[in-house]
C-alpha cells in the first residue's frame, strides 16, 4: 500500500490477485455471519413460539461448512464490496431435499439484485460436488446462503455442504492470504497452495511438508498432523475370493485396508489369516456357462442355461427371457462396478466400496465410517418380450434385490436410480438394521438405466473405523426385459402364419399366445393383458367392477358411466363432469417446531381413457406444472397419477416468493373398479369414516392402488374414493378426508376420500317427477310436472312440458242439476194430491158398503148395486183397499202389480139367492 505497486506473494501464501478464496472452516472466516430465523407467522395451535432456532446454525468442518439439520431457515452471510463487477463461485452437496437450499444476492438496501437468475440451487448425486456461480454487479453485495429443513416427521436431513467459495471483483488485494495446514507453497508469487502428500504433513502458512515418523505415525493426504498407529484388529482387514482357477476352485484371500494405518508389531496387535484356502467356486450365473475355463461367459444369442449346464437352444415356439439374475458372486459382473467417496476427504478415492462374498456381496471397509460405498448396475434398455411388442403404458421391466443391512449405528442403504445419465434420484432408503428381504422397482420406460447402491454407516463428520463391522448384504440382483441380458429360461412366443420356421413373431398390442396353436389372438372384451404372462387365455385379467379395457388391452379405466340396479329401479350416474382432475388442499399440519405445511391432493377419477391426469410435482425451481410438461418427459420432479400428493408449503410460511410443493408421490397408478359395495381386493370403508348419507341414494365408490411398493406399505399403497350424492354442492363439489385421518390415511398405505357434489347424483328419470291438473277454465285444463322434492338427481331425462287438455265446467252440470231436481219435486206434489184424493173417496165407499152387508133389517128391495151414487159406474168383483204408505203407493202405481199383503173383500150381489 505504501508503493502503490503489486508485489509478489511470499513462501507459505498465495494471493487470487483480484480475489479473494475461502477455503479453510476450521473456524468461521472473518466478514462471515450466521442468522438463524423462524419465519412463519402462524407458529401453530398452541401459539408458542419455539426457541430451538436459537441454536441452529452453520457449522465449520475443516475444508467445508455444513447447514443446520432442523427446520429452522439460517442463513451464512458475507458483504464484499466490489470496484468492479465480478463473479461469486462455490462448490457444494445438496442432496436431501427436505432441507431447501438457496442463493441469492441483494444490494445494502436489502433488495434482491438480480432477479433473473434462479435462486434455488439444483440437487447434486450422493458423493459428488457440484458447482454454482452468480455474476457480481459494482458496488456492495451481500450474499446469502439460505437453508430451511422441512421435517414433517421425518428423519432428520442431510445437510448442505458448501466449500471453496471464490469472490472476483475486488480492486486490489492488500495482503496476502496464508496456506491453510496440510497445503504448502515454495514459490513466490503463487495463486494456490499445494496439498501435502500422504504420510506428511503442514501447520498454516508452511513453504514445506514435513515427514511423518514412518514406523509409529501416520498420516492422510492434505493433513495438517501426524498421528500415532495403533494395534492391528479385525477392523483392519477383509477377505475376498479370488477368480475361478481351471479345477473349479477359488482361494479366500485376507488384505489389510489400505491405507495401513495399524502395527502388527505391538503386543496385542493381531496378524493376517494366512490366505490361500481353496474352496469349490459357485456355479455360473443363469444365463452363463462355464467351458472349461476359469470364468464364466454368457450364453449365445437364442440360448438359455441355468449355469450349471451348458447352454442350449430355445424350442421350436418359444424365445429365450433376457435379463440378468445374479445370486453368485465370485466376481463382480462385467456390468457393475463398485466405488467409494467421502464428502471431505479423499481417504477412499480408489477403494472397492463392495466385495464379493460367495453367495452375496457385501459393504466393504471404506477409509472411514461416512464414506459412501457405492455400487452400480448399467442397463443400456428395457424392451418387452417379443409378443408383447406395441404394448403401451404398461411395465417394461423391473428390477428386484434381496438384501439385509447389520448395523449399531446410524446406518442407511440409498437406492438410487439415474434415467439416461441426466441426474440420479434416490427411490428409497433403508436405516439402521433390516431383516432379509425383497424389493422391486418397475420400469415403464425404454431408456438407459444405472441403479446405485450407496451405504454409509454415519452421516457424523468423523474420520476413524469405529462401525467397521456395520455391513449391507446384497444376495441377489435380478433384471427382466434388458436389452444385452441372458437367458437362463425361455417363454412360449407366437409364430407366423405359415409357421415356416421357428422364428418368433410379434403380437398385436392386447393379444396373447393360443397354447394350441401359438398364434396370436386378441383378449376379450374388458380384460387386460397381463405384463407377466402372454401364454393361454388366463393371460387376459378380467376389468374390475364398472371398468372396461383400452383398445389395445392395456389397462383397465372407467368411463365415467355406472349403472346400478336398486329395489327394481335402475340408477344411471354421469361423472363426466368430475372427469377433470379434482384438489383437496388439507390442513395446515405443524412441525415440531411450528413450520405450518399443507397437504394437497390431485385426484383424476376417471383419467382420459387409462391415461393418469393427475400431476403432482416439486416446483422449487418455480417453474409450473405446464412448464415442466412441456420441456421434457424426463423431469423426474414431475409424477402423473390418478391419484397423487404432495407437501405444500406457503409462502408467508418462510419467508418465500411463492409456495413450495416438495415430497411429491403417487397414491394410485393403477385403476380397479367402481361400485356401490365398501370393499374391493382389501380396501374396506368402514362406514363409521364418513357422516351417514341423508338421501335413499346409495353412494358410488372408486378404487385405485400403486404398483410401487415401498418400506412401510409391503402391498403398495391403495386408495378409495366415495362418491356421495349433493344437489347443494353444485360442479365440483367438495373432496374431504375422514376426521379422524386429517391426513387422509390413518396407516399411510390406504388413504380414503368423499367426493360430495350435485354431479354424483344419477341421472333423472320419470321416477322423479310427479304431475299436477289445474282447474277446468273455459273448457280447457293444464296438467303441470315437478320435480320431487327433495330431488336427488341431476341432468338424464328433463321434464315433460306442460299438457293442455279440453274439459266441460262445473256451472253447467249445476244448473242441469237444479232443473231436474225441480221437476221431480213438482211430480212427487202433484202425484201426492191426486192418490190422497182417491183413497178419500175409496174409504168411504168401502165403509158404506160394509154397513149395507152387515145390516139384517134392511128389507128393501135388492138394488142392483150398493153404494153407488147416480151418475158413477157399477164396479163389479173385487175391490182392493191399499194400506201402504205414500211410496209404497208410488210405488205400486209405477209397478201396476197387486201386492199380497192388501185385504181383499169380496163384494157379493145385493140379490138374495132366495128371493
Amino acid at each position: 500500500m505504501k508503493n502503490q505497486v503489486c508485489s509478489k506473494c511470499g513462501e507459505g501464501t498465495y494471493s487470487l490477485g483480484s480475489g479473494i478464496k475461502f477455503d479453510e472452516w476450521d473456524e468461521l472466516p472473518a466478514g462471515f455471519s450466521n442468522v438463524a430465523t423462524f419465519m412463519d407467522t402462524v407458529v401453530g395451535p398452541s401459539d408458542t413460539r419455539p426457541d430451538g432456532c436459537n441454536n441452529s446454525s452453520w457449522i465449520p468442518r475443516g475444508n467445508y461448512i455444513e447447514s443446520n439439520r432442523d427446520d429452522c431457515t439460517v442463513s451464512l452471510i458475507y458483504a464484499v464490496h466490489l470496484k468492479k463487477s465480478g463473479y461469486v463461485f462455490f462448490e457444494y452437496q445438496y442432496v436431501d431435499n427436505n432441507l431447501f437450499f438457496e442463493f441469492f444476492i441483494q444490494n445494502d438496501q436489502c433488495q434482491e439484485m438480480d432477479t433473473t437468475t434462479e435462486k434455488w440451487v439444483k440437487l447434486t448425486d450422493n458423493g459428488e460436488w457440484g458447482s454454482h456461480s452468480v455474476m457480481l454487479k459494482s458496488g456492495t453485495n451481500i450474499l446469502y446462503w439460505r437453508t430451511t429443513g422441512i421435517l414433517m416427521g421425518s428423519k432428520a436431513v442431510k445437510p448442505v455442504l458448501v466449500k471453496n467459495i471464490t469472490i472476483e471483483g475486488v480492486a486490489y488485494t492488500s495482503e496476502c492470504f496464508p496456506c491453510k495446514p496440510g497445503t504448502f507453497s515454495n514459490k513466490p508469487g503463487s495463486f494456490n497452495c499445494q496439498v501435502c502428500p500422504r504420510n506428511t504433513y503442514s501447520e498454516k502458512g508452511a513453504k514445506e511438508c514435513v515427514k511423518c515418523k514412518e514406523d509409529s505415525h501416520f498420516s492422510e493426504e492434505g493433513s495438517s498432523a501426524c498421528t500415532k498407529r495403533v494395534p492391528c484388529t479385525i477392523k483392519d482387514y477383509f477377505q475376498i475370493h479370488t477368480p475361478c482357477d481351471e479345477q473349479g476352485k477359488t482361494q479366500i484371500m485376507y488384505k489389510w485396508i489400505e491405507p495401513k494405518i495399524c502395527r502388527e508389531d505391538l503386543a496385542d496387535a493381531i496378524r493376517l489369516p494366512p490366505s490361500g484356502e481353496k474352496r469349490d467356486c459357485p456355479p455360473c450365473n443363469p444365463g452363463f456357462y462355464n467351458n472349461g475355463s476359469s470364468s464364466c461367459h454368457p450364453c449365445p444369442p437364442g440360448m438359455y442355461s441355468d449355469g450349471i449346464k451348458e447352454c442350449r437352444s430355445c424350442p421350436a415356439g418359444t424365445e429365450p427371457a433376457l435379463g440378468f439374475e445374479y445370486k453368485w458372486w465370485n466376481v463382480l459382473p462385467g456390468n457393475m462396478k463398485t466405488s467409494c467417496f467421502n464428502v471431505g476427504n479423499s481417504k477412499c478415492d480408489g477403494m472397492n466400496g463392495w466385495e464379493v462374498a460367495g453367495d452375496h456381496i457385501q459393504s466393504g471397509a471404506g477409509g472411514s465410517d461416512n464414506d459412501y460405498l457405492i455400487l452400480n448396475l448399467h442397463i443400456p434398455g428395457f424392451k418387452p418380450p417379443t409378443s408383447m411388442t406395441g404394448a403401451t403404458g404398461s411395465e417394461l421391466g423391473r428390477i428386484t434385490f434381496v438384501f439385509e443391512t447389520l448395523c449399531s449405528a446410524d446406518c442407511v442403504l440409498y437406492f438410487m436410480v439415474d434415467i439416461n445419465r441426466k441426474s440420479t434420484n434416490v427411490v428409497e432408503s433403508w436405516g439402521g438394521t433390516k431383516e432379509k428381504q425383497a424389493y422391486t422397482h418397475v420400469v415403464f420406460k425404454n431408456a438407459t438405466f444405472t441403479f446405485t447402491w450407496a451405504f454409509q454407516r454415519t452421516n457424523q463428520g468423523q474420520d476413524n473405523r469405529r462401525f467397521i463391522n456395520d455391513l449391507v448384504k446384497i444376495y441377489s440382483i435380478t433384471t427382466t426385459n434388458a436389452v444385452d441380458g441372458v437367458a437362463s429360461s425361455c417363454r412360449a412366443c407366437a409364430l407366423g402364419s405359415e409357421q415356416s420356421g421357428s422364428s418368433c413373431v410379434p403380437c398385436p398390442p392386447g393379444h396373447y399366445i393360443e397354447k394350441e396353436t401359438n398364434q396370436c389372438k386378441e383378449c376379450p372384451a374388458d380384460t387386460y393383458l397381463s405384463i407377466h404372462q402372454v401364454y393361454g387365455e388366463e393371460a387376459c385379467v378380467p376389468c374390475g367392477p364398472g371398468s372396461k379395457s383400452t383398445p389395445d388391452h392395456s389397462v383397465c379405466y372407467s368411463d365415467c358411466f355406472f349403472y346400478h340396479e336398486k329395489e327394481n329401479q335402475s340408477l344411471h350416474y354421469d361423472f363426466s363432469n368430475l372427469s377433470s382432475v379434482g384438489s383437496l388442499m388439507n390442513g395446515p399440519s405443524f412441525t415440531s417446531k411450528g413450520t405450518k405445511y399443507y397437504h394437497f391432493f390431485n385426484i383424476s377419477l376417471c383419467g382420459h381413457e387409462g391415461k393418469k391426469m393427475a400431476l403432482c410435482t416439486n416446483n422449487i425451481t418455480d417453474f409450473t406444472v405446464k412448464e415442466m410438461v412441456g420441456k421434457s418427459d424426463d423431469y423426474t420432479n414431475l409424477v402423473g397419477a390418478f391419484v397423487c400428493q404432495s407437501t405444500i408449503i406457503p409462502s408467508e410460511s418462510k419467508g418465500f416468493r411463492a409456495a413450495l410443493s416438495s415430497q411429491s408421490i403417487i397414491l394410485a397408478d393403477t385403476f380397479l373398479g367402481v361400485t356401490v359395495e365398501t370393499t374391493l381386493h382389501n380396501i374396506n370403508i368402514k362406514e363409521e369414516m364418513f357422516p351417514v348419507t341423508p338421501s335413499q341414494i346409495p353412494d358410488v365408490h372408486f378404487f385405485y392402488k400403486s404398483s410401487t411398493t415401498t418400506t412401510s406399505c409391503a402391498n403398495g399403497r391403495s386408495t378409495a374414493v366415495k362418491m356421495r350424492c349433493n344437489p347443494s354442492k353444485p360442479a365440483a363439489g367438495v373432496i374431504s378426508v375422514p376426521s379422524k385421518c386429517p391426513a387422509g390415511t390413518c396407516d399411510g398405505c390406504t388413504f380414503y376420500f368423499l367426493w360430495e357434489s350435485a354431479e354424483a347424483c344419477p341421472l333423472c328419470t320419470e321416477r322423479d317427477f310427479h304431475e299436477i291438473e289445474g282447474a277446468c277454465k273455459r273448457g280447457f285444463q293444464e296438467t303441470l310436472y315437478v320435480w320431487n322434492e327433495p330431488k336427488w338427481c341431476i341432468k338424464g331425462m328433463s321434464l315433460p312440458e306442460k299438457k293442455l287438455s279440453t274439459c266441460e265446467a262445473v256451472d253447467f252440470w249445476l244448473k242441469v242439476g237444479a232443473g231436474v231436481g225441480a221437476f221431480t219435486a213438482v211430480l212427487l206434489v202433484a202425484l201426492t194430491c191426486y192418490f190422497w184424493k182417491k183413497n178419500k173417496k175409496l174409504e168411504y165407499k168401502y165403509s158404506k158398503l160394509v154397513m149395507t152387508a152387515n145390516s139384517k133389517e134392511c128389507e128393501l128391495p135388492a138394488a142392483d148395486s150398493c153404494a153407488i151414487m147416480e151418475g158413477e159406474d157399477n164396479e163389479e168383483e173385487v175391490v182392493y183397499s191399499n194400506k201402504q204408505s205414500l211410496l209404497g203407493k208410488l210405488k205400486s202405481l209405477a209397478t201396476k202389480e197387486k201386492e199380497d199383503h192388501f185385504e181383499s173383500v169380496q163384494l157379493k150381489s145385493s140379490r138374495s139367492p132366495n128371493i
